[in-house]
């Protein structure tokens, strides 16, 4: 396999895809460690009504906003991004302690 090249030194698509592949399977890992989370928080939490914190999941979207925006990112859409995985994340976590 070739070298994954950063985005700034590709000059061809197929550099391009290759390193948006990679990418892509590294984020997925990363959402496999989110998600080891949301299974802890199933184990640790008294009861299913604490899974959903409405207050905790603006607090995360924003947060999420603001890096977005801190990296020169557009936060508007990091934002819905963000609203889909806690979104996921809650039903995975309730998924989780139905389970348990």
């Amino acid at each position: 396999m070739s070298e994954i090249l950063s985005g700034p030194d590709c000059t061809t698509m197929t550099e391009v895809r290759a390193g948006v592949d990679a990418l892509d399977r590294e984020l997925v890992a990363l959402l496999r460690r989110r998600f080891d989370y949301m299974d802890a928080a199933a184990r640790i939490k008294p009861a299913r009504g604490a899974v959903r914190d409405e207050a905790r999941k603006a607090q995360v979207i924003e947060q999420a906003r603001a890096e977005a925006e801190r990296l020169g990112l557009p936060g508007e859409a990091v934002a819905a991004m963000w609203e889909t995985l806690v979104e996921a994340s809650i039903a995975y976590e309730l998924r989780a302690f139905d389970a348990r």
